[in-house]
């Protein structure tokens, strides 16, 4: 893929490696609350019994939960923060599909660097936009979650299809025979900044709880994202 965005075709299988980055990071909505449940000590192979019993009082916790059955008690995630490890999993839904997911099981996406983090989310912030016809403005804020990988990932760059701009059928296809068949994520090229990397990662025991870093928000022009402004510092950055 060179500077311009230009897709091309590079045949070759999935190669597992050990990715080490001292740092990872995903951009979620900021609207994302904490789950109790998760913060909480009870034991994860629990949980099940426990939101039955709450949602006798509250019908609308399971809701809040997700769908606990996505997720292998095994490979559960409890404690401080276990929230932000655990919403992509239990909140997955075949209506918000991904690259690597038709939206049956859930990903949780990170990049190797802030920027490149901001570049995959303002592109898929964007296509949503143009799909529900918004109007211009400052149109929604999100938070950046800061963590860490050290695994073997399955580097799947050189898989043919799997890094189409905006066909994701080979890709699903590929995430989804990788998961069946053990592998705890994926690494790849980023498409929307080439020369930056992503992961992709298929349960939450894998990763260590990130912590919460800068908030943004993004402005909308009508036709696409035009600026982010940095809450901390109020810096207002115009996207190229």
């Amino acid at each position: 893929m060179d500077r311009c965005g230009a897709w091309r075709v590079v045949n070759g299988p999935a190669v597992r490696r050990r990715i080490h980055w001292h740092r990872t990071y995903r951009i979620i909505r900021s609207i994302h609350p904490p789950v109790n449940l998760f913060e909480d000590i009870a034991d994860p192979r629990d949980w099940e019994a426990l939101v039955a019993v709450e949602a006798k009082t509250n019908p609308r916790i399971r809701l809040g939960v997700g769908d606990l059955g996505k997720v292998p008690a095994a490979r559960r995630v409890s404690g401080p923060g276990a929230s932000f490890v655990m919403a992509p999993f239990v909140h997955c839904s075949t209506m918000r599909s991904g690259r690597f997911s038709d939206g049956s099981y859930g990903i949780y996406y990170a990049g190797d660097s802030e920027e490149v983090a901001l570049a995959e989310t303002i592109h898929h912030h964007g296509k949503f936009m143009r799909a529900t016809f918004e109007d211009s403005g400052w149109t929604a804020d999100f938070r950046v979650l800061i963590g860490s990988i050290d695994r073997d990932l399955d580097d799947v760059s050189a898989v043919p299809d799997v890094l189409h701009p905006d066909d994701y059928t080979a890709s699903q296809i590929e995430g989804s025979r990788l998961r069946a068949a053990g592998s705890d994520g994926l690494v790849w090229g980023s498409v929307r900044m080439p020369g930056r990397w992503c992961i992709g990662i298929f349960w939450p025991d894998v990763l260590p709880v990130p912590v919460q870093g800068r908030h943004y928000s993004y402005h909308w022009n009508g036709a696409r994202v035009d600026y982010v402004r940095q809450h901390d510092t109020g810096r207002v950055l115009a996207v190229a």
